[in-house]
């Protein structure tokens, strides 16, 4: 064999190429092996070493495919299927990657750590594989009883599986075993609201916002919005998270996309390309929102293309939506080239994130540059902390223009609201009753339909004063399950409301569940995180709301709504004054039978729910974005004016 050096035989040159590695000199080592190649092609031990050498230097295709000829050529190299999977996984080939990570394990079994066996019940929790991944980290915790990031995915696994108040024992298990992995304290507060458990609340609280405070850990950004943090905590927190977490995601490399050229049909500029990005193309909030956006874009001037990493439901959401764009991609499975590379076939002018940092989001998309203008939308009440985004869509309620120093990206202020609407979400379903679902039938029903982990202490000890104040008022919840029911019962006990006032509505498909607001006389919002889609839905079916504005983005959503939906009366910016207005309106029925009118007439007036002018203030954004960058502009903070 000839290289730069010369060697007795390819065992001696790939111990040289290994030394190479050892010192940092990976393309040196590269060059041996592939000079080992040359002589001897069924060399595994090369092709592994190139494999792993490549894979550092960035070089990701040629990786996977030295692993995957070292794998063919010999099956049972545990470390070359580890190599693999981690590679796969890296690039979102989850199912493949899962497969070789359990064929590495049953190749070494035994292993000396726990790591290859946390790794894979990551990474079968993120396919969804919820007993298979409880089983596997059972195992990892068994292993390494001292393993903090063993008990931190033991959580995940348990959280998925609804046991909530086990998930919170795992977390601060982590948490004590690595108090430098902070988002342990997130998890913890996450699952222990999720469940309605307050008993640690305020200590976890004061530590996440230390986190926050010192710049010494990671929070994670989503919980950051759900207790009492100011917007430049939620913008430090969000940049942090960025660094540490979104951009080590990124796969090596990644080109920036070239501007497509437009197609010109009209004399407008051209016909711009628009494509969003989700996981929550099915049955899901988001989806209630926006399906009618996708239908209404102006095809004369706009293509509009899906990008869904998300589960195929086969529900009539997901048909519906799929009938919505010129060109619906599923790119589950496909990893971020193949992702950025089927954007540009589509020739994608500007790229819309519906998802932030939500459950399932993909890292390894929100941290690079997938079309050449990146906007942030409607999934994620909040700055994503980084570069990716050039824009950030909100009104004058969510993001006020002074509130820009709080985000890396540029703010749009919509003139009506930030939220679009569906006008086709159910509306006429048969109204049940009120004996169906556990409700008194002549008492005042309060209804607060937000996610449970929205409930704060304060928040709930202020409606537990609604109730008593209002005599055979009850308060309707959507149910958190059997331990959160129970400690919310308890919770009301201990502020002398009797249990039973409380009363829990089950999940049920969006026409019956929305059928039941008709039930309600008036909506108690959540806060610091208020209503998206709950309130929404509350307002299209006549259900006068009362909030609180708060002065970050998730506590202001509903302030906005209110006001877009014609009924600004029943904001209110302190608790005090939310307590007061909550209790008058039960007891004045003439003026919340003329909220409800107001609502009922809103439907066909009202800017919340006019969906046609709101996706033409939307394109009017799109083609400012747009036209600043084809000006070589950098992006910049508007206004999109009113229609």
């Amino acid at each position: 064999m000839s290289t730069a050096r010369h060697f007795a035989s390819p065992a001696e040159a790939l111990g040289y190429a290994l030394t190479l590695h050892q010192n940092g000199r990976l393309a040196e080592c590269g060059a041996v092996c592939r000079a080992i190649l040359a002589v001897q092609p069924d060399h595994h031990g090369a092709s592994f070493l190139l494999g792993v050498a490549a894979f550092a230097l960035g070089r990701v295709e040629e990786s996977r495919r030295c692993l995957a000829v070292t794998i063919a050529l010999k099956p049972d190299l545990a470390d070359a299927c580890l190599n693999l999977a981690l590679l796969l996984r890296h690039r979102g080939r989850l199912a493949e990657a899962a497969a070789l990570q359990a064929r590495a394990l049953r190749l070494a079994p035994g292993p000396a750590d726990a790591g290859p066996v946390i790794v894979l019940g990551a990474m079968l929790r993120e396919l969804g594989r919820t007993a298979a991944t409880r089983a596997v980290l059972r195992r990892a915790v068994a292993l390494a009883p001292d393993d903090a990031e063993a008990w931190r995915e033991s959580g995940h696994g348990l959280r998925d599986g609804g046991e909530l108040a086990a998930a919170a024992t795992a977390y601060g298990r982590a948490y004590r075993l690595d108090p430098s992995r902070t988002e342990s304290l997130s998890d913890q507060l996450h699952a222990a609201l999720s469940r309605c458990d307050w008993s640690a609340y305020d200590a976890l609280c004061r530590q996440v916002l230390a986190v926050i405070d010192s710049g010494r850990g990671i929070a994670l950004p989503l919980l950051t919005l759900l207790i009492d943090s100011s917007a430049a905590q939620q913008d430090r927190a969000a940049r942090h998270f960025h660094r540490a977490v979104v951009q080590p995601a990124a796969p090596p490399q990644a080109a920036v996309p070239a501007a497509p050229s437009l197609d010109a049909p009209s004399g407008d500029g051209g016909r711009l390309t628009v494509a969003y990005l989700s996981a929550d193309f099915h049955e899901h909030a988001t989806a209630y929102l926006a399906a009618e956006l996708f239908e209404r874009h102006d095809r004369e001037r706009f293509r509009v293309v899906a990008c869904s990493y998300g589960p195929d439901d086969g529900g009539p959401m997901r048909r519906r939506l799929e009938a919505a764009f010129d060109a619906f991609h599923d790119v589950r499975g496909c990893d971020a080239d193949a992702v950025q590379a089927s954007l540009a076939a589509e020739g994608v002018h500007i790229l819309v994130d519906l998802k932030g940092y939500t459950r399932h989001v993909r890292f390894d998309l929100l941290a690079r540059r997938l079309a050449p203008v990146q906007v942030a939308y409607l999934g994620y009440p909040g700055t994503m902390g980084g570069d990716a985004f050039d824009y950030v869509i909100g009104d004058r309620f969510v993001t006020p223009p002074e509130h820009q120093p709080h985000y890396r990206e540029r703010l749009v202020i919509m003139p009506d609201s930030y939220q679009v609407n569906d006008r086709r979400r159910p509306l006429d379903g048969p109204v049940p009753d009120r004996a169906a679902y556990g409700l008194p039938p002549d008492g005042f029903v309060f209804c607060a339909f937000n996610a449970p982990f929205k409930i704060t202490p304060s928040l709930f000890a202020l409606w537990m004063r609604v109730l008593a104040r209002v005599p055979g008022s009850v308060l309707w919840l959507q149910h958190p399950g059997r331990d959160g029911a129970d400690s919310l019962r308890h919770e009301a006990a201990r502020r002398g409301v009797d249990p039973d006032r409380l009363v829990f509505a089950p999940h049920k498909p969006q026409a019956e569940h929305l059928a039941r607001y008709r039930l309600a006389d008036l909506f108690l919002d959540s806060f610091p995180y208020t209503g998206h889609t709950t309130v929404s839905d509350a307002l299209w079916m006549g259900l006068p709301v009362v909030t609180r504005m708060g002065e970050t983005f998730a506590s202001r959503v509903a302030a906005g709504l209110l006001n877009a939906a014609g009924l600004p009366e029943t904001v209110t910016t302190s608790f005090d004054g939310y307590e007061a207005l909550a209790v008058r309106l039960a007891g004045d029925p003439a003026t919340l039978g003329g909220y409800r009118r107001r609502l009922a007439a809103a439907r066909a007036t009202a800017p919340l729910f006019d969906t046609p002018r709101f996706t033409r203030h939307l394109e009017r954004a799109y083609r400012t974005m747009w036209d600043r960058h084809a000006a070589g502009l950098p992006p910049a903070s508007f206004t999109v004016p009113p229609l």
